[in-house]
Protein backbone atom coordinates (compact mmCIF):
# COMPACT_ATOMS: atom_id res chain seq x y z
CA UNK A 1 0.00 0.00 0.00
CA UNK A 2 2.98 2.44 0.50
CA UNK A 3 4.41 1.54 -2.19
CA UNK A 4 1.73 2.78 -4.52
CA UNK A 5 1.13 5.92 -2.35
CA UNK A 6 5.02 6.81 -2.64
CA UNK A 7 4.70 5.70 -6.38
CA UNK A 8 1.51 7.93 -6.77
CA UNK A 9 3.08 10.78 -5.11
CA UNK A 10 6.37 10.49 -8.10
CA UNK A 11 3.93 10.20 -10.83
CA UNK A 12 2.41 13.34 -9.80
CA UNK A 13 4.99 15.00 -9.07
CA UNK A 14 6.44 14.46 -12.16
CA UNK A 15 2.91 14.97 -14.09
CA UNK A 16 3.72 18.97 -12.66
CA UNK A 17 5.10 21.13 -15.23
CA UNK A 18 8.10 22.56 -14.74
CA UNK A 19 8.53 26.54 -14.62
CA UNK A 20 10.54 28.11 -16.82
CA UNK A 21 13.04 30.25 -15.77
CA UNK A 22 14.10 33.87 -16.77
CA UNK A 23 16.42 33.80 -19.28
CA UNK A 24 19.60 35.63 -20.05
CA UNK A 25 19.88 37.49 -23.82
CA UNK A 26 22.94 39.62 -24.74
CA UNK A 27 23.09 42.44 -27.21
CA UNK A 28 24.12 41.74 -30.20
CA UNK A 29 26.27 44.79 -31.10
CA UNK A 30 26.46 44.70 -35.03
CA UNK A 31 22.19 44.44 -35.14
CA UNK A 32 21.49 47.01 -32.53
CA UNK A 33 21.55 50.45 -33.55
CA UNK A 34 19.52 53.02 -31.22
CA UNK A 35 18.98 56.13 -34.03
CA UNK A 36 16.52 59.04 -33.87
CA UNK A 37 15.18 61.98 -35.80
CA UNK A 38 15.51 65.18 -34.58
CA UNK A 39 14.13 68.82 -36.00
CA UNK A 40 16.61 71.21 -37.78
CA UNK A 41 15.61 74.76 -37.57
CA UNK A 42 12.22 75.19 -36.97
CA UNK A 43 10.90 72.05 -39.35
CA UNK A 44 13.16 73.15 -42.06
CA UNK A 45 14.19 69.63 -41.98
CA UNK A 46 14.34 66.39 -39.77
CA UNK A 47 17.81 65.15 -39.29
CA UNK A 48 18.30 61.50 -38.07
CA UNK A 49 21.61 59.91 -36.68
CA UNK A 50 22.45 56.64 -34.77
CA UNK A 51 24.77 55.10 -32.84
CA UNK A 52 27.03 52.88 -34.00
CA UNK A 53 28.11 51.38 -30.61
CA UNK A 54 26.11 49.86 -27.80
CA UNK A 55 25.95 46.77 -25.13
CA UNK A 56 23.65 45.46 -22.83
CA UNK A 57 21.68 42.99 -21.50
CA UNK A 58 17.87 41.76 -21.93
CA UNK A 59 16.20 39.34 -19.27
CA UNK A 60 13.04 37.46 -20.50
CA UNK A 61 10.70 35.28 -18.64
CA UNK A 62 7.77 34.13 -20.95
CA UNK A 63 5.76 32.64 -18.57
CA UNK A 64 5.87 35.05 -15.84
CA UNK A 65 5.42 37.80 -18.36
CA UNK A 66 8.10 39.83 -16.78
CA UNK A 67 11.85 41.19 -17.78
CA UNK A 68 14.40 43.50 -17.88
CA UNK A 69 16.30 45.57 -20.01
CA UNK A 70 20.00 47.15 -20.12
CA UNK A 71 21.43 49.08 -23.11
CA UNK A 72 24.35 51.25 -22.70
CA UNK A 73 25.35 53.54 -25.81
CA UNK A 74 29.08 54.87 -26.28
CA UNK A 75 27.77 58.54 -27.19
CA UNK A 76 31.05 59.01 -29.09
CA UNK A 77 30.01 56.77 -31.83
CA UNK A 78 26.90 59.36 -33.20
CA UNK A 79 27.00 59.22 -36.51
CA UNK A 80 24.75 61.66 -38.89
CA UNK A 81 26.08 60.50 -42.01
CA UNK A 82 27.77 64.17 -41.95
CA UNK A 83 31.34 64.18 -40.57
CA UNK A 84 31.06 68.28 -39.69
CA UNK A 85 27.88 67.44 -37.41
CA UNK A 86 29.54 64.19 -35.89
CA UNK A 87 31.96 66.19 -34.48
CA UNK A 88 29.86 69.24 -33.51
CA UNK A 89 27.62 66.89 -31.43
CA UNK A 90 30.33 65.62 -29.30
CA UNK A 91 31.29 68.44 -28.28
CA UNK A 92 29.75 70.40 -24.73
CA UNK A 93 27.10 72.09 -26.91
CA UNK A 94 25.22 68.66 -28.07
CA UNK A 95 26.56 65.61 -26.05
CA UNK A 96 29.60 66.35 -24.40
CA UNK A 97 31.11 62.41 -24.83
CA UNK A 98 34.05 63.94 -23.26
CA UNK A 99 32.02 63.87 -20.22
CA UNK A 100 29.09 62.09 -20.75
CA UNK A 101 30.76 59.20 -22.91
CA UNK A 102 28.08 56.58 -22.64
CA UNK A 103 23.79 57.08 -22.32
CA UNK A 104 22.17 54.26 -20.32
CA UNK A 105 18.83 53.07 -20.54
CA UNK A 106 17.55 50.69 -17.79
CA UNK A 107 13.80 49.12 -17.67
CA UNK A 108 11.16 46.79 -17.17
CA UNK A 109 9.41 44.76 -19.79
CA UNK A 110 5.34 45.30 -19.34
CA UNK A 111 2.09 44.37 -20.62
CA UNK A 112 2.72 40.88 -22.48
CA UNK A 113 0.94 39.93 -25.13
CA UNK A 114 1.39 36.16 -26.19
CA UNK A 115 4.29 36.15 -24.65
CA UNK A 116 5.85 38.97 -25.81
CA UNK A 117 6.35 42.55 -24.42
CA UNK A 118 4.81 45.82 -25.52
CA UNK A 119 6.28 48.24 -23.88
CA UNK A 120 9.37 49.07 -21.50
CA UNK A 121 8.69 51.08 -18.26
CA UNK A 122 12.31 52.35 -17.41
CA UNK A 123 14.63 55.45 -17.32
CA UNK A 124 16.88 57.08 -19.43
CA UNK A 125 20.52 58.63 -18.12
CA UNK A 126 21.79 60.88 -20.97
CA UNK A 127 24.16 64.14 -20.55
CA UNK A 128 23.70 63.07 -16.78
CA UNK A 129 20.23 63.40 -16.69
CA UNK A 130 18.03 60.95 -15.73
CA UNK A 131 14.19 60.56 -16.62
CA UNK A 132 11.33 58.20 -16.97
CA UNK A 133 11.06 57.01 -20.29
CA UNK A 134 8.40 54.23 -21.62
CA UNK A 135 9.82 52.65 -24.51
CA UNK A 136 6.37 51.10 -27.07
CA UNK A 137 7.64 47.58 -28.43
CA UNK A 138 6.42 47.95 -32.16
CA UNK A 139 7.49 44.15 -33.00
CA UNK A 140 9.18 41.87 -30.89
CA UNK A 141 9.79 37.78 -32.09
CA UNK A 142 12.33 35.44 -30.29
CA UNK A 143 13.02 32.21 -32.16
CA UNK A 144 16.63 29.85 -33.67
CA UNK A 145 18.51 32.34 -35.92
CA UNK A 146 18.85 30.16 -38.89
CA UNK A 147 22.77 31.28 -39.61
CA UNK A 148 24.31 30.68 -36.87
CA UNK A 149 21.42 28.49 -35.31
CA UNK A 150 21.78 30.15 -31.85
CA UNK A 151 18.44 31.42 -30.09
CA UNK A 152 17.84 35.20 -30.37
CA UNK A 153 15.28 38.07 -29.49
CA UNK A 154 14.52 40.89 -31.38
CA UNK A 155 12.82 44.12 -31.25
CA UNK A 156 11.95 47.52 -32.45
CA UNK A 157 10.60 49.97 -30.17
CA UNK A 158 9.80 53.64 -30.48
CA UNK A 159 10.02 57.13 -27.96
CA UNK A 160 9.49 60.66 -28.12
CA UNK A 161 11.69 62.62 -25.64
CA UNK A 162 12.26 66.21 -25.05
CA UNK A 163 16.06 66.53 -25.51
CA UNK A 164 15.87 69.97 -23.43
CA UNK A 165 14.73 67.91 -20.37
CA UNK A 166 18.31 65.92 -20.95
CA UNK A 167 20.09 69.42 -21.17
CA UNK A 168 21.21 69.28 -24.68
CA UNK A 169 18.66 72.61 -26.20
CA UNK A 170 21.57 73.63 -28.68
CA UNK A 171 19.32 75.12 -31.47
CA UNK A 172 16.50 76.11 -29.58
CA UNK A 173 17.77 80.29 -29.88
CA UNK A 174 17.10 79.25 -33.72
CA UNK A 175 13.99 77.88 -32.87
CA UNK A 176 14.87 74.27 -33.26
CA UNK A 177 12.14 72.10 -31.91
CA UNK A 178 13.17 70.00 -29.24
CA UNK A 179 11.17 67.09 -29.61
CA UNK A 180 13.30 64.03 -30.48
CA UNK A 181 12.25 60.29 -31.73
CA UNK A 182 13.93 57.83 -30.96
CA UNK A 183 13.88 54.27 -33.08
CA UNK A 184 15.80 51.51 -31.77
CA UNK A 185 16.26 48.02 -33.13
CA UNK A 186 17.99 45.69 -31.20
CA UNK A 187 18.70 41.81 -31.49
CA UNK A 188 20.34 39.93 -28.54
CA UNK A 189 21.57 36.25 -28.53
CA UNK A 190 20.96 34.08 -25.60
CA UNK A 191 23.66 33.65 -23.30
Amino acid sequence: MKMRIVAACVASLAAVPTLAAPVKYTIEPNHTYPSFAADHFGGLSVWRGKFDSSSGTVVLDKEAGTGSVKIVVNTASIDFGHAKLNEHAKTADMFDVAKYPTATYEGKLTKFKAGAPTEIDGTLTLHGVTKPVTLTIDKFLCKNNPMNKKDMCGADATATINRADFGIDYGKAYGFDMTVKLQIQVEATKD
